[in-house]
């Protein structure tokens, strides 16, 4: 009997997280979706996942934190016994400001969430994975440009992914893993709500040489590329997903 392969998606009850889990859906996967807080989101992803004819898991965690992350893995060992694919999707952004405005505690929180996340997530995926395997993390265009007056405090943790990506994708490459990362631009997503201004891609769009924003299938699309075998010669490598960007 042929078994499904299975992907667990970080941070998966919203925008790019939730699109990618739809997408891998659509590809046949099964779907381990991890939520922090918002459940009923998650639940709501979780049932158009299996409305594609898969099955669909929702667990809760916050994966900065390591007891969290230990009982997300086993609670899909208990119930898939394998994993194939990790995107570290799980990522906050707080308010926009300077520098001078930020405490060790907002710049901690995010580091935290943004980067030990994909640490200690792809150590326990890496532990499951055998011989093959492929991780996928999802940076941001910030990584290149700072994100000067805004949040240079998550533009600093996604350019850490990017150093982490390059790293580990030569540390596991031996074990057959791959390990790649896509970095979205402006991507219609939540999260500019969470950094206090909604219309930050319309604000923004016109400077993109492509003129528009991106839509978080469009980076879903990205994620999968690298996940599967149409790129099976692909690692320590990044897809950027940003207009030009």
């Amino acid at each position: 009997m042929n078994r499904s392969p299975v992907v667990l998606i970080t941070g998966s009850s919203r925008g790019i997280g939730a699109a990618t889990a739809l997408y891998f859906a659509k590809h046949g996967y099964d779907v381990c979706i991890n939520y922090k807080a918002d459940l009923a989101s998650a639940i709501l992803v979780a049932e158009k996942v299996k409305q594609l004819g898969v099955e669909a898991e929702v667990i809760q965690g916050d994966v900065s934190l390591e007891a969290d992350v230990l009982a997300l893995f086993m609670h899909i060992d208990k119930v898939f016994g394998q994993l194939d694919v990790l995107i570290n999707n799980a990522g906050i952004l707080k308010p926009q400001m300077p520098l001078l405005g930020m405490s060790a505690e907002r710049i901690n929180e995010v580091l935290t969430t943004n980067i030990t996340s994909a640490f200690l997530c792809s150590r326990e995926a890496i532990k499951r994975m055998g011989n093959s395997g492929s991780i996928v993390n999802v940076s941001s265009g910030a990584a290149k440009t700072g994100s000067p007056n805004e949040y240079i405090d998550y533009a600093a943790s996604k350019g850490a992914m990017d150093t982490f990506t390059i790293g580990l994708a030569k540390e596991v490459a031996s074990k057959g893993i791959r390990v790649n990362s896509v970095r979205p631009g402006l991507i219609y997503t939540d999260m500019h709500s969470d950094g206090g201004e909604e219309n930050r891609v319309d604000r923004l769009k016109s400077k993109l040489p492509l003129g528009r924003g991106g839509t978080p299938e469009e980076v879903a699309a990205a994620i999968y590329f690298l996940a599967s075998e149409h790129a099976s010669f692909t690692t320590g490598s990044f897809v950027d997903v940003a207009g030009g960007l």
